[in-house]
């Protein structure tokens, strides 16, 4: 027999399987922590730009962007390091500040801002909130060349200096996570989160628009929308982290940001690749635990990679326990449409940006047996087409004998089909 411990919220599954029954999927990236000596020596020599000493000077205002507690970056260790570089080189702790990239997610909590920026920079420089329909807090700094409005948290220009620290990641519209997007969405209004997020869809086809893929930053008009919007901002830097498994940062890019951006999500997309000759009946996928399967928004990325490795109509099974509910309040909603041929139509007439999520976790439903292993209650778990399971043994009863695969960090992986 052969076993593998799959990841589930805060907690684990082991599951034992008999040699032979499943290939792992695992991505072959790098896993070596890298030491503060060698983030440092990164910091150091950043691409297409200066070192941050010589573009922060003593006196002036520095604005730190990082992620929301949906994302595991390892932003604690670089702020850390960040953040003593800037004080030993003459910036006053109290002209330095953080602020949460939340888009449209919730608020940061007070636990969770400790966790993300660390105790020791908690405590000593200001924390600032998000909130993308505050208009008092929103300032507009003109349009894409396709007319959408640049409606940005106004902390951005009341700093004279932004640096961005964000996590790479695949996303299945944006390409990649990190970079511009914690600018748009992450501190956008939600008229322009809409609209920028709105480019993914085409409502002539009611499907994806050509261009829109994991991984595709080239002729992406979404992506292309979020570079436009954050280079209405003044970015002095941009520092990209990758992350193993364990959340433990093995990977950093610094610099401008796109040139060093671009370098980070090439990296990534080695690493993080799996290319398969053939689909399986069977894949059984966890999203990798904490944050990763925080809520079902983000628990979907983990159940759109498994459909890559799954035959039509064959089952998926899913660990994700969502202990923070579907992710929005109303997420459920959408779906209440027939078929994902209605809820297409039904976004097209009127466009939220959780729509296309569920849209897409609905064509999946549909061509798939899709069981959750969750935390959510049956009936929230039942509008959406998938089935609700207890344990992951009551989810694989009736397909023990299937041969498949499985996919132990199913939100961290691409799978492309040879």
């Amino acid at each position: 027999m052969a076993s593998i411990e799959l990841k589930y919220g805060r907690s684990q599954y082991y599951f034992e399987f008999e040699a032979g029954r499943f290939d792992i999927l695992e991505p072959q990236a790098d896993v070596r922590p890298l030491r503060d000596l060698e983030i440092n020596e990164r910091l150091n020599s950043p691409i297409g730009t200066a070192a941050i000493e010589d573009i922060v000077q003593p006196g002036e205002k520095v604005l730190i962007v990082v992620p929301d507690a949906t994302r595991q970056i390892a932003c604690g260790q670089v702020i850390n390091l960040l953040v003593r570089r800037l004080i030993a080189n003459g910036t006053e702790p109290f002209t330095i500040s953080t602020i949460f990239a939340t888009g449209i997610h919730r608020a940061v909590t007070e636990a969770e801002k400790s966790d993300i920026l660390t105790p020791f920079v908690a405590q000593r420089i200001k924390a600032l909130d998000h909130r993308p329909r505050d208009i008092a807090r929103i300032t507009r700094l003109g349009e894409t060349s396709a007319g959408i409005p640049v409606e940005l948290n106004s902390a951005l220009v009341e700093h004279d200096h932004v640096i961005l620290i964000g996590g790479i990641g695949f996303h299945y519209f944006a390409g990649f996570t990190g970079g511009r997007k914690l600018i748009c969405p992450g501190l956008a209004s939600s008229k322009t989160i809409s609209a920028t997020h709105k480019l993914a869809f085409d409502c002539d086809r009611l499907d994806r628009r050509a261009g829109v893929a994991t991984a595709q930053l080239d002729g992406n008009p979404v992506h292309e929308a979020f570079v436009e919007a954050a280079s209405k901002t003044n970015i002095s830097f941009c520092i990209s982290t990758i992350v193993n498994d364990g959340g433990l940062l093995t990977g950093l890019f610094c610099g401008d940001l796109i040139g060093s951006h671009r370098q980070a999500c090439d990296a990534y997309s080695i690493g993080h690749t799996i290319d398969l000759a053939e689909k399986r009946d069977l894949v059984i996928a966890s999203c990798g635990g904490f944050p990763y399967d925080i809520d079902l928004i983000q628990a979907h990325k983990t159940i759109h990679a498994a459909s890559h490795a799954c035959r039509e109509g064959g089952t998926m099974v899913i660990l994700a326990e969502c202990d923070d509910g579907p992710g929005r309040a109303d997420f459920l909603n959408w779906f209440e449409a027939n078929d994902s041929q209605d809820l297409a139509r039904m976004l097209c007439e009127k466009y939220q940006v959780n729509g296309q999520t569920a849209w897409s976790l609905l064509n999946i439903a549909e061509r798939f047996d899709v069981r959750l292993v969750t935390a959510l209650n049956t009936q929230k778990i039942e509008t959406t087409r998938m089935r609700r399971y207890e344990s992951l043994a009551a989810a694989l009863v009736g397909i023990e004998d299937r041969r498949g695969y499985i996919l132990p960090y199913g939100a961290r992986s691409r799978i492309v089909n040879s």
